[in-house]
């Protein structure tokens, strides 16, 4: 399934090519403040990153001692006045929480678009796909001609993939494409970093977990992006 609605979104700071969540080799990485307070850490999942078996993929183990460990999937404290489930991408930060119960939230390491591509908004997983194809949009391939012949037959779904083992769509509150993802991706050296043309992405690992807790529906996956 491909959707390709074009509509301006909610507070873009540009008209972002149409975000087209592609790989960069020029990343941008944080400073340490970008990691933002220090926060109380109930639980971290250092053991979560090995080789993965999935729908016949073998995802290969990321060698977390080399992932700083603000960026690692942790439990930690969150005090909010949105309900759980709901998703809270803060780019400046390069987190996203989602919101459990009892001040807590899973938080998970992102990488974040580059400047230029930066958005912030409400929105909701409309829907969400394993192994997904990735279509880049005309303005991209105008950029990265390599690129071009995925235009209209897409790149399938592999561990080359830009988009991972997992993508979640972004629709706005009129029920319209947004054009932004979270997704997986292979770059996992790129997490905390702004690499990406726009989308949010995780580490392999990390988005099949996070999947794995999204229910796709306006009233059940709110999310909101801050800078």
């Amino acid at each position: 399934m491909r959707i390709r609605n074009a509509f301006p979104v909610f507070g873009l700071l540009t008209t972002l090519a149409l975000a087209g969540c592609s790989t960069t080799s020029d990343s941008a990485s944080v400073d340490d403040k970008g990691a933002g307070p220090t926060v109380q850490t109930a639980q971290i999942f250092d053991d979560a990153y090995g080789v993965t078996k999935d729908a016949g993929y073998s995802l290969p183990a990321i060698p977390i001692s080399r992932v700083k460990p603000q960026f690692r999937r942790q439990v930690v404290s969150y005090q909010t006045t949105e309900r759980p489930g709901t998703i809270i991408v803060n780019t400046r930060e390069r987190f996203l929480y989602y919101i459990l119960a009892n001040g807590k939230a899973m938080r998970y390491g992102i990488g974040v678009g580059k400047q230029g591509f930066a958005w912030a908004g409400t929105a909701y997983v409309a829907w969400k796909q394993e192994w997904p194809n990735w279509h880049p949009p005309k303005e991209m391939a105008v950029r990265r001609p390599d690129l071009a012949k995925y235009v209209e037959d897409g790149m399938g779904p592999g561990l080359s993939n830009p988009l991972g083992a997992r993508a979640m769509y972004l629709f706005n509150e009129d029920g319209k494409d947004t054009l932004f993802r979270l997704h997986g991706t292979p770059e996992w050296a790129s997490i905390g970093t702004a690499a990406s043309s726009g989308c949010i992405r995780l580490m392999n690992q990390d988005v099949i977990d996070l999947y794995s807790r999204v229910r796709p529906g306006k009233g059940t996956s709110k999310v909101v992006v801050i800078q």
